[in-house]
């Protein structure tokens, strides 16, 4: 197994033992997968204390699809909150000196937890330990999640989690330190995990992952602009969120802000496209306040200058240089590369 992980700030000791793992499962509308991904956390090499599933007031046959494991989990209902909530609920009741993410239509390898243990042995100040896994698409393994365009970064995690989300969302987290941040925030919809690794990593906490395909993580394909922008909204509300935590440098608060510029020049874009394909009223008068808007950059200016001169080729092009992604269970989304 290859550990990486940031240089510790001081001489740490491994520890003796690993420690215990609680699987925490949101639930929500889920029955006709749920089962594989129960099974992948009960089969463990290394068991976990627990596997807590909280059912997110789903109305479909899920008590049905859980039945054959009712003696092997903790199953906990409550009205439909968000998955935010459904987390914050599974982590409050869990025991595990750890908690461990696993969406619901996706699976681990048998080895993933045995594998954070030896991790968390070699570094007991590690708050958070990720691997690397498998996307998947339709039954087909596309690649793994980190890769050399998205890597997973060990130097600079203050920085960097404010740019992009480098942590693989099936996380473990120390359960105190999660529950002393207060959890996941419930009103961010999209990006909620991101959010809650810029509150940690801003707080002290650092970051370590085993660099082995440990999870399948099930993605579906998607061009949609609506998709894409409501993932874009998304992070530009982290990122605001993070540009008043109190804990924020001056440094990493600009980056924080050129990452927000970054990502409202594609929402315009974004939404310009969806406006050309659907041939709104209103498209040119969009695209040249863009064209005008000097606030934006000479990139964005250009591409929404032609939209406004000759929308209907403007169209097509944007149209063909959309490409194709891939969004997954909470909102995560990878761009094809």
């Amino acid at each position: 197994m290859t550990f990486v992980a940031p240089a510790a700030v001081s001489a740490v000791r491994a520890r003796s033992t690993a420690p215990s793992f609680s699987v925490l499962i949101a639930a929500y509308q889920v029955a006709d997968c749920i089962g594989e991904a129960v099974e992948s956390a009960l089969a463990q090499t290394t068991p976990p204390q627990e596997v807590i599933i909280c059912d997110d007031g789903s109305t479909d046959e899920l008590g049905r699809a859980l039945a054959p494991f009712e003696d092997r989990i903790v199953l906990i209902r409550q009205e439909n909150r968000g998955e935010a909530a459904a987390k914050n609920v599974a982590a409050r009741a869990a025991r595990g000196e750890f908690v461990v993410i696993l969406d619901a239509d996706d699976v681990y390898m048998p080895d993933r937890l045995e594998a954070l243990g030896q991790l968390a042995v070699e570094r007991p100040d590690l708050d958070i330990l990720t691997t690397d896994a498998y996307l998947e698409s339709q039954g087909r393994i596309v690649r793994n999640v980190y890769t050399s365009s998205w890597p997973f970064v060990t130097a600079h995690q203050r920085r960097e989690i404010l740019e992009r989300n480098f942590v693989f969302g099936l996380a473990a987290v120390r359960r105190e330190t999660l529950l002393r941040a207060g959890g996941f925030d419930e009103s961010i919809k999209r990006t909620t995990d991101w959010d809650c690794w810029i509150r940690l990593i801003l707080d002290g906490s650092s970051v370590g992952a085993v660099l082995e395909p440990l999870a399948r993580y099930r993605v579906r394909e998607t061009s949609l602009s609506s998709d894409r922008a409501l993932m874009i909204e998304g992070s530009i509300q982290t990122l605001r969120k993070a540009c008043e935590h109190p804990q924020i440098l001056l440094e990493e608060r600009i980056m924080a802000e050129r990452s927000i510029f970054d990502l409202e020049q594609r929402l315009s874009l974004v939404r310009l496209r969806d406006m050309l394909s659907e041939s709104r009223r209103g498209t040119r008068r969009r695209a040249a306040a863009i064209a005008l808007a000097r606030s934006a950059s000479v990139s964005t200016r250009l591409k929404a200058g032609a939209a406004a001169i000759v929308p209907a080729l403007a169209g097509r092009y944007l149209k063909s240089r959309q490409g194709r992604g891939w969004v997954g269970a909470g909102g995560t989304s990878v761009d094809r590369v």
